[in-house]
């Protein structure tokens, strides 16, 4: 890693790979490999960039941040609901009331002008010690999506952040007998519209059994938020690996999606016509199928992958865990 990428706030997923983690943490790092590794072959991701730690620490070192979270969390019992509750609470607020420095605003505000001032873009948490063995942080941060704006990119940022002290994430620690928090990366990457699309999660093996030799895919219409956190019955297709055939497809009831809103995000019902039919072809269930058998060989491992399709028909991989 070069003097000038260890001091960085800002790192475009083409100057990412897997080992740059402790820098931009775990999902940041995926995504880089990919994009600068994979893209060649084929397979779809959105540009963006990553909010490195050196930015999470430049702002909690200002004002003694640090020094005021570490006392608030001192002794804490996260057993106790109510402590926990609090404490997570005075936290987020110190973050969330103190200003990202000067530097930092500068330079999130450059990326995002060469990305593109009016691009609806994604903000997602990528924690240092997310996804480690032995304890999967998935979740335990925040995402914003349909984030337009640099002023609603740099208060989006500052969220992102603050939610590393979520009460969820901080009693998991505490469960996990993780002692420090680490620190936390940001992406913001191009949004896919596949809120006039579809969307959702691809498993390189059958989740429930451990299964191998399939790829699993749960597809719904909108963006893919719906289907990851369980708030839709998506469509489900099996993919064999060994033939590349279809072996199993099932029908979702599909009757709601995520979709653009003024601001952020909004639920509406999905048409009857649309729930009826399923919302991928047989050609793209087997582009997606052997885009996750590519991604998994080569992280050597099993992989959650989420995606999306556009408007147009496009496919694009958003994350790899």
């Amino acid at each position: 890693m070069s003097k000038d990428k260890k001091k960085a706030f800002i790192l475009w997923l083409e100057e990412i790979d897997k080992r740059d983690v402790r820098l931009v943490g775990g999902k940041n790092a995926a995504l880089g490999e990919m994009y600068s590794k994979l893209r060649p072959m084929g397979i779809r991701v959105p540009n963006g960039f990553a909010i490195t730690t050196n930015a999470y620490q430049a702002f909690v070192k200002q004002g003694s941040l640090q020094k005021k979270i570490r006392a608030i969390l001192k002794s804490l019992d996260a057993s106790n609901l109510r402590e926990l509750q609090s404490r997570g609470q005075e936290i987020r607020e110190l973050l969330l009331e103190a200003e990202l420095p000067s530097p930092v605003v500068r330079e999130v505000g450059k990326a995002y002008a060469k990305l593109g001032r009016s691009k609806s873009v994604a903000v997602r948490s990528s924690a240092t010690i997310e996804d480690s063995e032995g304890a999967s942080f998935a979740g335990q941060q925040e995402t914003y999506l349909n984030v337009v704006g640099e002023k609603a990119l740099l208060a989006a940022v500052k969220s992102t952040m603050a939610s590393l002290f979520s009460d969820r994430a901080i009693s998991y620690r505490k469960d996990k007998g993780i002692a420090r928090f680490g620190a936390i990366a940001v992406g913001v990457q191009e949004m896919v519209r596949s809120d006039q699309g579809s969307a959702g999660v691809l498993f390189t093996l059958d989740p429930e059994t451990g299964f191998d030799k399939v790829v699993l895919i749960n597809a719904s219409y909108g963006l893919g938020e719906m289907v990851a956190q369980g708030g839709v019955t998506p469509d489900e297709f099996v993919v064999f690996k060994p033939t590349s055939g279809i072996i199993e497809k099932t029908h979702g009831a599909k009757k709601r999606k995520l979709v653009y809103g003024s601001e952020g995000t909004k639920q509406v019902a999905v048409p009857q016509r649309d729930r009826n039919k399923p919302c991928l072809s047989d050609k793209e269930i087997l582009k997606l199928a052997q885009w996750g058998v590519v991604i998994e060989r080569h992280f050597g491992r099993a992989m959650d992958i989420e995606w999306a399709k556009d408007g147009k028909g496009k496919l694009f991989v958003l994350q790899a865990r």
